[in-house]
């Protein structure tokens, strides 16, 4: 009987144990368990300014972005249709994490390059993380040529920019994004104009179906050129994907499209009619 006792006692601590590692292992395979929020904008662009998305690792994206004139101007200039701005690019995924990208705007013929770092993403899940992080950092080159006795050295045709993005994805359908900036030039058009510049920029996103999204973005400044009649950029977009490129059709006050110029030197009143309609179209190989 003490036998049985023992032997039954035996058999089902063994089952107990069993059970409890078993138990252990499905815990332990939970906690490393962890999702990655993917797809919070669609482009890598909210509107005119970068949002947290990458290139994939060598993938190459042609982007075409192009602005028009004010709509305020009349039917004379077609209602800005008759003036334009163009800038074309090309990015590239250095890895899943970083990317690389060259681009030229014929307004002031200027040349720029900018390198976007993922640092942080936003996770859910275990190890769970509330927001993504990137880092961005450009340098744009005027080539335009100055008039007789404003001469410039290569240096003082220099700026540079600094950005930290920082976005969430709240659900499915919204997106938010905060962007801490700071603009630096060699060379100012007056002694009293700022060297350097710091904006902060707000910007989100509502997806409306599986393809179409509304974008809004906004860049308070914090101390503006003297030189010019410097206004915050605004700007609204609507993105559409299509296959292998996402089409945005974008009005904003500003017809500059690299961050030294749309956040620093609008001049347009967005409320007043000085608005530009423009586009971004991206196609990625």
């Amino acid at each position: 009987m003490k036998n049985r006792l023992l032997t039954t006692f035996i058999i089902f601590f063994s089952l107990q144990l069993s059970s409890q590692d078993l138990l252990d292992v499905l815990d332990a395979e939970t906690s490393e368990t962890e999702n990655v929020v993917t797809a919070t904008f669609k482009g890598t662009r909210i509107v005119n300014g970068h949002s947290i998305e990458n290139r994939k690792d060598k993938e190459l994206e042609f982007i075409i972005s192009h602005r028009f004139g004010r709509v305020n101007t009349g039917f004379e200039e077609l209602f800005g249709l008759d003036q334009s701005n163009i800038r074309f690019s090309f990015e590239y995924g250095l890895t899943d994490n970083l990317t690389a990208g060259l681009g030229r705007s014929s307004f002031e013929k200027t040349y720029d390059g900018f390198l976007k770092y993922s640092l942080l993403k936003q996770r859910t899940g275990a190890n769970s993380f509330p927001f993504a992080v990137s880092l961005f950092g450009s340098i744009a080159a005027k080539s335009q040529k100055a008039i007789a006795g404003n001469e410039r050295s290569f240096a003082e045709s220099l700026f540079y920019v600094g950005q930290v993005l920082v976005a969430k994805k709240l659900n499915s359908s919204v997106s938010i994004q905060l962007t801490p900036t700071y603009v630096h030039r060699n060379l100012t058009a007056i002694a009293a104009d700022p060297h350097d510049i710091f904006a902060l920029g707000f910007g989100t996103r509502v997806k409306l179906n599986k393809r179409v999204s509304l974008n809004a973005e906004y860049y308070q400044q914090f101390n503006k050129l003297e030189s010019i009649n410097a206004r915050n950029s605004l700007a609204f977009g609507v993105d559409i994907e299509t296959g292998g490129h996402v089409f945005q059709i974008i009005l904003s006050n500003a017809i500059t499209m690299i961050e030294k110029g749309f956040i620093t030197e609008t001049t347009g009143n967005f409320f007043g009619g000085d608005i530009h309609l423009g586009f971004n179209l991206s196609r990625t190989f």
